[in-house]
């Protein structure tokens, strides 16, 4: 690789955003520039941005470090829009216009952007807008038009869903998604151009266009609808109640229709529970996040769909076109899993095979079901000095490879001795595995078990995981036996689960319920893990804590031996080793 350029966003993304000319001004240069590097960045690495700090220059600076990928790539900075437009003129094909009236279209823009080599342009005849400087100008010649070229509205509520935000969706199904010009296996679940009447709600960079880079790469449908049936959304509150849930599903059936039920489908992205759909704030919803998040998941899960949970307010992310094209090894094995005779060595069974009286702790060290939150977290929270003072189970769902497959291979180069990995939830991605047993709520569709299996049996060979740190059943049903089978075959050393027995061992494979969440100052979390210890000994609890560092569960170990000698701590291999032997 000769050479990469780079553009820089970090200055328009951090600065506040004080009227309505510089929320515009910040989401047109957003949205164009993602989508061209989604272009540019199909085949092979060649535009780089400065947008999201410090990730992006952490992850730059590694990768052009010695014996690295971009070891010896020369930088060509860009200084300008209209450079950058110059540079790349050749990846685009002219503009895609969308209507500001009605939000959605901003969505359906990206979509037709990576089918058709289009740039996303919002209609605005503001003297210094992006649409009067590149399309008015004659600069970028406009291809297609999600409204009229007056400024009036295309799509209207006039129709028999009585919305124009699900008519512009449906116009978009019909015409790409079923026509199988979309990559039926990328779904994107962003944010819409609605950004721009609540700019303020939550960071500038939540409006996450620096995301839609890989998806416009890989040619997926966009789209922002909310789960639930018996509301109106806040975006369009005359639509009739549970409009957007019933577009969904039929975005979701069509894509499973495209892939013949063969194949799982990846959506990143997110409720955005900040803006819309929930109850918080300014949300204008009935439901709070964590249920409006349940919801979504048990729908996508029903049509083998999982989430790449791309949640605010670090749910924002760039590049992941570029580093999409990271050369990964084919495998990636872990520090040694244990084995009888180390588990005897480290004094953890006694010499006739029995498990020790102590009371086990393990923790599932989350939540990394989002590429995004791989990608910005792994530099300060993996580096921190005291990793590899005792052991951690980080649960790194093996499928944010194809995102942040960097961040992956990082965390493998630099692990230390008492680093392992598991799967985070549910797997290779975030789903509700109960919700592909049959009966399946929402579709109706066949079993999708097979389809879960192979696809998780790929990723975990790839990562040398044989443990599911966490299954999340949500609303769904709990696993049954066909469920558990499936586990068994790609996760055999242990799963962890919400609606499931204590503990125990199923056909060879143990597992065990989730016990707390953890969270707060390192003493006062001891102390609650002391008050689950009950009962005769050998003892087995495992808990979750979500973006803790390495220092905080150092300090969390330190206050549990005081007050509780019998106390162990234990990688998850070793705690579910021990778990199966003892049961």
């Amino acid at each position: 690789m000769d050479s990469i350029c780079i553009f820089d966003l970090y200055e328009i993304l951090q600065q506040p955003i004080n009227d309505d000319m510089q929320a515009r001004e910040c989401w047109d240069i957003c949205h164009l520039v993602s989508a061209l590097q989604g272009l540019v960045n199909r085949d092979k690495a060649r535009l780089y941005l400065k947008a999201i700090k410090p990730a992006d220059d952490f992850w730059w600076n590694w990768l052009t470090s010695k014996g690295e990928w971009l070891e010896n790539v020369k930088e060509i900075k860009i200084a300008s829009i209209d450079d950058l437009l110059e540079q790349f003129k050749g990846f685009y094909n002219g503009a895609v216009i969308y209507d500001p009236n009605v939000p959605a279209t901003s969505n359906v823009a990206s979509t037709i952007a990576g089918i058709e080599n289009l740039l996303p342009i919002r209609y605005d005849n503001a003297p210094k807008s992006l649409y009067t400087t590149l399309v008015k100008s004659g600069k970028i010649k406009p291809i297609q038009w999600l409204l009229n070229k007056d400024g009036t509205s295309i799509f209207t509520d006039k129709n028999d869903l009585k919305s124009a935000k699900a008519n512009s969706y449906i116009w978009a199904k019909e015409n790409y998604l079923d026509k199988g010009l979309c990559n039926p296996c990328k779904l994107a679940y962003y944010l819409d151009s609605y950004w721009l009447k609540v700019p303020n709600i939550a960071g500038v960079q939540n409006h996450t266009l620096t995301n839609h880079d890989y998806f416009i790469s890989n040619k997926a449908f966009f789209f922002d609808l909310g789960p639930w049936d018996d509301e109106s959304p806040v975006d369009e509150p005359d639509q009739p109640e549970g409009t957007d849930a019933k577009v969904l599903r039929s975005i979701l059936l069509s894509a499973y229709q495209q892939t013949k039920g063969q194949s799982m489908i990846h959506a990143g992205g997110f409720v955005p529970w900040a803006y819309k759909y929930t109850n918080h704030g300014v949300a204008g919803g009935k439901h709070d996040p964590v249920p409006s998040e349940w919801q979504y998941a048990m729908i996508l899960s029903a049509y083998n769909a999982y989430m790449d949970a791309d949640a605010l307010g670090i749910g924002a992310m760039a590049n992941a076109s570029f580093y999409q094209h990271y050369p990964l090894e084919s495998y990636y094995p872990q520090n040694p899993k244990p084995t009888l005779e180390s588990l005897k060595e480290k004094g953890l069974i006694d010499s006739d095979g029995k498990v020790i009286k102590k009371r086990f702790v393990t923790f599932y060290i989350g939540d990394y079901d989002s590429s995004a939150w791989l990608y910005s977290q792994i530099p300060h929270i993996w580096n921190d000095p005291k990793r590899g003072e005792m052991p951690l189970g980080w649960a790194f769902n093996p499928n944010l490879a194809d995102r942040s497959p960097m961040a992956m291979a990082y965390t493998r180069k630099t692990m230390s001795a008492n680093d392992c990995f598991i799967a985070g939830d549910s797997g290779a991605g975030y789903i509700n595995p109960g919700m592909l047993q049959e009966p399946r709520p929402f579709s109706n569709l066949p079993s999708g078990l097979e389809v879960w299996k192979n696809h998780c049996k790929k990723y975990y060979k790839q990562w040398d995981i044989s443990i599911t740190g966490f299954i999340i059943d949500g609303y769904a049903d709990g696993l049954n036996e066909d469920g558990m089978r499936i586990y068994k075959d790609f996760s055999p050393d242990g799963i962890v689960a919400q609606k499931i027995e204590k503990q125990g061992v199923f056909e060879g494979m143990p597992f065990i319920r989730m016990n707390l969440d953890l969270d707060g100052r390192p003493e006062d979390v001891a102390k609650t893990i002391y008050s689950r210890f009950e009962g005769d000994m050998p003892q087995f609890l495992i808990f979750r804590d979500i973006l803790k560092t390495p220092s905080w569960h150092v300090e969390v170990k330190d206050h549990l031996k005081k007050i509780e000698p019998n106390a162990q701590i234990v990688d998850p291999y070793t705690f579910f080793a021990l778990l199966k032997l003892y049961k």
